[in-house]
């Protein structure tokens, strides 16, 4: 099978609107989490969630264009217009022109979906914003993004909940290894900043709400004083290109994408099996896909989304598929500092585990203050402080409601 590597990286985030201010932010241990500005959250027990900041759809988009977008549809053109930059295929009508999008949204437009319905009641029923369907809908970012910018492959939308992202650029990569495209986007999408998201999900008890005099304390994986994930939203789009293809135009390669696995709970609609064992398979698929052995891995970008039941599945995980190994692993969980992006979350730390391998260096885990040894979370989560530490494979790991579980590795490029 064909090579595949990454050429390009764009990404809005709550640490910053590109991916190296994104990734100087988290290498700085600093925070994407305050009090929510987006709407009010007065109504809410949930106060505080991570936001993006500052941003100008104007700098990436037609303004025309993105008054028909939802927010997760405008930071998907956003990081595709910066990956696509990144990457110096911008402009390249030949390749573009058979060029794919594989996006992974969860959810999709949900402000549109509040605000509309909203319309839609006190106007007893009779009115409705015209482009309310095709904003909200959640293969519309993956569709902007081919408009944007004359991509005429496939685009297709991955809706695997918090896999989303991993999913998608797993699938685009076994596109581009099976020969079918030579050039994919890939990555993930979301915003679900408003009232109607913050009150679903904290009826299932899943977000963060003790914290409000110190928002950036909150989102707190694998520590005693975990209390739920905090809500977070913004973009990542990899370039993903087969290796020769690449070479043959000196494209800047920043890691090779080196195997992908999945597999499913078949086991509740919101909790992932506690003792691990599926998404233990869909790790130990992505291992053999890549023809690796565990120890070859030198960090694990984790789920870590805090909340009790997910860290220590996840914990469970690695020990099945790294043995003793997983005490030696360096693992940490960078929603600590983003938040949960939900689809887009698999897409951002596949970035991440990309500028690990790039800059030899370990993301933290900030607020891991008091390890929950005796819950189970007994591993390294490098706490509070990265480290300088040469980078050979990284693995991420993302299990979303309904049991989805995926995982992808990327190597560096010998």
């Amino acid at each position: 099978m064909r090579r595949v590597v990454v050429t390009g990286l764009g990404c809005v985030s709550p640490l910053g609107n590109s991916a190296d201010e994104t990734w100087n932010a988290m290498k700085e241990g600093k925070s994407g989490i305050g009090l929510i500005t987006r709407y009010d959250n007065t109504p809410f027990k949930v106060k505080y969630a991570a936001e993006v900041k500052n941003f100008e759809p104007a700098n990436y988009m037609d303004a025309s264009a993105a008054r028909k977008m939802a927010h997760y549809a405008q930071y998907a053109v956003a990081a595709a217009k910066m990956a696509l930059d990144d990457s110096s295929l911008m402009g390249n009508a030949e390749v573009l022109e058979n060029a794919s999008v594989y996006l992974g949204v969860g959810i999709g437009g949900l402000e549109v979906t509040e605000n509309t319905m909203k319309a839609y009641f006190d106007s007893n029923q009779l009115r409705m914003p015209p482009m309310t369907i095709p904003e909200l809908i959640p293969n519309e970012g993956a569709g902007n993004i081919s408009m944007a910018f004359g991509l005429h492959g496939a685009t297709h939308t991955i809706a695997t909940a918090c896999a989303s992202g991993t999913d998608a650029i797993g699938n685009a990569f076994d596109q581009i290894r099976a020969g079918r495209y030579d050039v994919i986007l890939a990555g993930g999408s979301e915003s679900t900043q408003c009232g109607y998201a913050n009150l679903g999900f904290n009826v299932l008890h899943a977000l963060s709400s003790k914290w409000v005099d110190e928002p950036q304390k909150s989102s707190r994986p694998f520590d005693k004083q975990r209390d739920g994930f905090v809500m977070g939203e913004g973009a990542t789009i990899l370039v993903l290109e087969e290796y020769e293809h690449a070479k043959a135009r000196g494209a800047k390669i920043y890691a090779e994408v080196a195997g992908y696995g999945a597999s499913s709970d078949g086991y509740h609609l919101t909790a992932p099996n506690p003792d691990g064992v599926c998404g233990a398979k869909a790790m130990t698929i992505a291992l053999k896909d890549a023809n690796l052995k565990p120890e070859d891995v030198t960090y694990y970008n984790a789920h870590g989304t805090a909340t009790g039941v997910n860290d220590r599945a996840e914990t469970n995980m690695l020990k099945r598929v790294f043995g003793t190994y997983a005490k030696r692993l360096d693992i940490s969980s960078t929603k600590s500092m983003t938040g949960h992006l939900i689809g887009a979350a698999g897409a951002v730390e596949a970035l991440f585990c990309v500028k690990a391998i790039q800059d030899g260096f370990i993301p933290p885990t900030i607020n891991l203050e008091n390890p929950d040894v005796q819950g189970g979370c007994d591993l390294n989560y490098t706490p509070n402080k990265g480290i300088s530490l040469p980078v050979n494979v990284a693995m991420s790991g993302n299990f979303g409601f309904g049991g989805h579980n995926g995982i992808i590795i990327f190597k560096k490029v010998n």
